[in-house]
Formats: C-alpha cells, structure tokens, sequence
C-alpha cells in the first residue's frame, strides 16, 4: 500500500499504534532525520516528506504533522542526508541508556561527561559542548518540556577517557596507586621534577609556583584538580584543571630547559587543537595571583570571592 496516500494521522496517534510514547516517537523521528525541532515547534524535513509526512491544521489544535497510519519507524531508520558521525553507527544513546550500560544513573553518567569537558550544565538539562561535538555529540530537546539533552554515538563507551573516568570512579586501585600507561616520556619528566611539596588541601606538586597556585585556588574555594589526564587520545596531562568552567592552568616554569620547552610547544599545540580553554601563568603572574587569576578566571565564567 502506497504510504503517501494511506489515511493520515497525528505523531501521537501514530506512538500510541506502534506501542510507543510521544516521547520516544518525537525522538526516533528527530534522530532518523525526519523532523527537527526548532522554536518550541517540530518542523518536517525533506527525508520526513518523503516518508508521506505532511502539516494539517485543526480548528482547536493548530497547525501539526501527520503522518500515514502504516508508516513503521524502526531503530534502523536514519536520514541519508546527514553526515553526522552518530548517523554513521547504530543509534545514538541517551545518558539514560549509557547509564543502563555502565550501571549508572543518568545523573552520574552527565556528571562524568561534564567532568571531562562534553557536557555543559543548562538552567534544566545539559549542552553539548564544541569537545562533545568533536565525539559525536548530537544536542536534543524534549518536545514537551523543552529540557535540552545530548545523545552519543555507540563508539562512546570506547572512549579512553572516558574509560579512565569509569576506573576512577569505581575505586579501581591501578588508578589509586599510578598503575597508569603513562608513556616513558611523561614518567621521565615526573622522575625529573618529582613531587615533593605538600599544598594546604593535600596535593603533592612539583614546585613553590605549582604550591602557591594550588593553595590560592583551595583559598579562593574554588574546587580543582592537579595533573589531570586531559580527555583526548593523547599521554598529556595538565598543571591544573577546573571543572566549573572547564579551564585549564598551566605554569610555565624552568624555561632554560631544552625538554621542558619542547614539552610546552607539544602541549600547547594540543590545547588548541582541542580548542581547550587554557589559562597560562610564568613567574611574574605567580608573584601577582590575587590580581592575574581572578580577571583571568572571570573570561571563562568562574567568578572568585
């Protein structure tokens, strides 16, 4: 039977045919590429016109899609238009449903991707951010509330960072003792500059510069993390990293050293091929921090004192 002409009816009538919730028929149309959303309405694309799709307008209800009463949707269903990484592999994962693959609830699970940068806090629901597009990130919205959330691509769970993320918070002990797969170059520079030097909150670092900054920020209470595996595929790890905001902190120190100058060039070519917000401190801004870190902090939305 020809779908474009069989007996037309409404999305909701159409979930309720197929068993299924407005919700969940919204949100396999949107992610097969048959409609998008966009101000507070649902609009038709070509690929859902080509589905038999089409506007009708009630006297009571207004303008809205219907579609034909033998229309399937299936999982497999995805427009052909998008190029879209996600689009590419099965189909994309709510927090809700990583959170039932890794044991989680969807709270933890966007807790996690805002820790690693993918993610950012909304008034109610969640942004991707420019590093979660990077991975396939695809932003949504809940065609009721209009609560933003973001699906991901199968390949997520992959991830080596977040990987990382799941041994640490599951207390696994190779992370606990530094059972790492830290490459030969990133252990030669920790034997080099060793850790010696205990901070007010407890962290161990590697210089009076790296000491001051650190006690500054637990100071200042602002919460932050030393040497933090960034969330990319590469061995790099940062001075220091603050989640609210999603701000690096680097020092430059021992600027006579030829290895550590080549570590710097490698490292700051990584922070902007990642487009990560980077603050970068020497010497003359350690000796003024009450006056360089709050100004510089406020530009990437972390407010002090």
């Amino acid at each position: 039977m020809d779908t474009v002409a069989a007996k037309k009816i409404s999305t909701s009538a159409l979930a309720k045919k197929l068993g299924l919730t407005g919700k969940e028929l919204f949100q396999k149309m949107e992610s097969a590429g048959w409609i998008t959303r966009a101000d507070n309405s649902w609009s038709l694309t070509e690929s859902g016109k080509s589905k038999g799709g089409e506007y009708t307008t009630h006297p009571k209800y207004g303008t809205y899609i219907c579609w034909p009463d033998v229309l399937v949707m299936d999982d497999s269903g995805s427009s052909s238009n998008s190029s879209s990484r996600a689009d590419t592999s099965s189909k994309p994962l709510t927090s809700s449903a990583i959170g039932q693959r890794l044991e989680l609830s969807a709270q933890k699970v966007n807790a996690i991707f805002s820790e690693l940068g993918w993610v950012d806090k909304a008034l109610k629901g969640w942004h991707v951010t420019p590093q979660g597009k990077a991975l396939g990130g695809l932003q949504r919205e809940d065609y009721r509330t209009g609560v933003p959330f973001v699906c991901w691509p199968e390949d997520i769970l992959g991830n080596k960072a977040l990987v990382l993320s799941l041994k640490e918070v599951h207390g696994d002990l190779s992370q606990a003792i530094g059972l790492d797969d830290a490459s030969s170059e990133t252990q030669s520079f920790r034997d080099q500059f060793p850790a010696t030097l205990r901070t007010t909150d407890g962290h161990m670092v590697r210089s009076k510069a790296e000491m001051l900054i650190d006690n500054w920020l637990y100071m200042a209470e602002i919460v932050h993390a030393y040497e933090r595996k960034l969330p990319i595929e590469e061995e790099m790890y940062c001075d220091f990293y603050i989640p609210t905001g999603k701000v690096y902190i680097e020092y430059w120190g021992y600027e006579n050293d030829a290895r550590y100058l080549e570590r710097k060039k490698q490292k700051l070519a990584l922070y902007k091929k990642y487009g990560f917000k980077l603050i970068e401190l020497n010497d003359d801004d350690v000796k003024n921090l009450d006056d360089v870190l709050p100004r510089m902090l406020l530009k990437h939305g972390v407010q002090t004192y």
